[in-house]
């Protein structure tokens, strides 16, 4: 059996930047994926352009994690988004920095980003083989002695990190296999629930609205009729519901809402940049200019044809009706529908379809530091396995190249 200074189980970007470092030390390195290629999860990232980090200080960057915030403190510390900027800055790659901070490749291609990291694992002769499914990381006498492949392989080590990813997009290879080893070793599991997915509502009719994108909207969240969560940004409509990167960062609260037994609706301000008088005056306006024209037409200038027949019917107006006999009253229930269009959520996708999951190795057992587990002496965690999660902007994927550093820097 050949043996390692460290294994690490898992190639995405946690485990790939913990090889690199850890082989920039002079450590003898070997990394298991059990995919055939690399970088399967990876490549879709950002929609396939890779949301690599965000600009944002680290004051604003914790805010953006949950209950994890404490935790990344120190990995942060020690490599953060300059640092990650840096080492593709190194290697040629150009970035460019998008609203709210986000930072792609100027090619707007994850190939780009994972070619470098290919790179650095090939030119640190750190063995990499694909196909390989780590199984089980067997202990003697109470410290590491080896890690157990599904196809029957051992490989001798005193070192292993768990770096193999969530439960979200298992067609990727994240199917959990870091939970039940680290589960075996005895280390606790913060039960998995799904982030960063859709919202299902129940209002059916918002499926003639499927494919229909909205841009500049206003997103309130209601548990129960109390305000919990409000954001602005872009939205799509689905065959299921809603999504967008807003509504995505809303997700988790409105599962938790719903695990609460709670009433959960959302309030959709279509015109998020108009007062209530400058709308009206615009409606006003714009009827007497078309009077006989029919009430369908005239909404063409304030939301997409595919959206009017069924938002007529929510706001209980006739769709046959022409500009001129549309009622005072008539017109204030369209604008009421315009600036808080009312939907129930009656649950989220499942952590199959999120982007992250919530829920993993909980970080009590985890050095910060080191990424050391406190209960196993050489057995070391980065990346999504851990109970770390954060909204949309690249806040997840800096996590998982910060705590592969850290990873890496002690392994």
């Amino acid at each position: 059996m050949e043996k390692f200074d460290a294994i690490i189980a898992g190639a995405g970007p946690a485990g790939m930047m913990a090889a690199i470092r850890a082989a920039e030390r002079n450590r003898k390195i070997l990394i298991l994926e059990r995919n055939d290629t690399l970088g399967k999860k990876f490549l879709i990232s950002g929609k396939g352009r890779c949301n690599l980090t965000n600009s944002r200080d680290v004051e604003d960057f914790l805010k953006k994690f949950s209950q994890s915030r404490d935790f990344l403190r120190n990995a942060f510390a020690k490599f953060f988004n300059s640092d990650l900027v840096s080492f593709f800055d190194d290697a040629a790659v150009k970035l460019k920095t998008e609203r709210d901070g986000r930072i792609f490749p100027q090619s707007d291609k994850s190939e780009d980003i994972l070619d470098v990291l290919k790179a650095n694992l090939k030119n640190r002769n750190i063995k990499l083989l694909l196909g390989e499914r780590a199984r089980e990381i067997i202990m003697k006498d109470k410290k590491i002695e080896s890690v157990l492949t599904y196809s029957g392989k051992r490989f001798l080590t005193a070192h292993a990190a768990i770096t193999t990813g969530g439960a979200s997009y298992p067609e990727t290879g994240s199917t959990g296999d870091g939970y039940r080893i680290a589960e075996k070793l005895g280390h606790k599991i913060v039960p998995l629930k799904p982030a960063l997915c859709g919202i299902c509502i129940k209002e059916r009719f918002i499926k003639d609205w499927q494919g229909i994108s909205l841009k500049n909207v206003r997103l309130t969240l209601f548990a129960n009729g109390k305000r919990i969560d409000e954001i602005s940004d872009e939205m799509i409509f689905t065959h299921f519901g809603i999504s967008g990167p807003g509504v995505l960062d809303m997700s988790a609260s409105v599962y938790d809402a719903l695990e609460l037994k709670k009433d959960v609706t959302l309030s959709i301000n279509l015109k998020p940049a108009l007062e209530y008088k400058i709308l009206d005056a615009g409606l006003l306006r714009e009827f007497k200019a078309n009077s006989v024209k029919n009430i369908k037409n005239i909404f063409k200038e304030f939301l997409p044809q595919g959206m009017i027949s069924r938002f007529l019917e929510y706001c209980g107006i006739a769709k046959n009706k022409n500009a001129n006999q549309i009622t005072a009253v008539e017109r204030k229930k369209l604008i009421g529908g315009l600036f808080d269009l009312r939907l129930t959520a009656e649950g989220v996708m499942p952590i199959k379809d999120g982007f992250v999951t919530r829920g993993g190795v909980n970080t009590k057992e985890i050095n910060p530091k080191t990424m050391e587990s406190r209960l196993v002496n050489g057995l070391f965690f980065a990346g999504e396995v851990i109970d770390i999660d954060a909204k949309t902007g690249g806040y997840n994927m800096q996590a998982a190249f910060s705590t592969g550093w850290v990873c890496g820097d002690n392994i």
